[in-house]
């Protein structure tokens, strides 16, 4: 025997009809908390900083990289 049942509700309606508690005034201060962190850091940071942070490991490691390569090559540097 196979019985399919269907409910169409939204989640508010799903957790007051198990009598879970409502959590969306929560979510929502977490959310404007996390916006307003974001949106300040966002205004603290120098563009010119941040391109400087991104690109500074990158070209380190690039370069990181074709030094063990020619480590394992057994070349050396020119």
């Amino acid at each position: 025997m196979k019985i399919n049942l269907e409910i169409d509700c939204t989640p508010l309606e799903a957790r007051t009809f198990l009598g879970l508690p409502d959590v969306q005034p929560m979510q929502q201060r977490l959310l404007d908390e996390l916006q307003e962190r974001m949106a300040a850091n966002i205004r603290a940071m120098d563009p010119q900083e941040m391109m400087r942070l991104w690109m500074t490991p990158g070209a380190e490691s690039f370069g990181n990289l074709f030094e063990s390569f020619r480590r394992m090559a057994g070349t050396k540097p020119e």
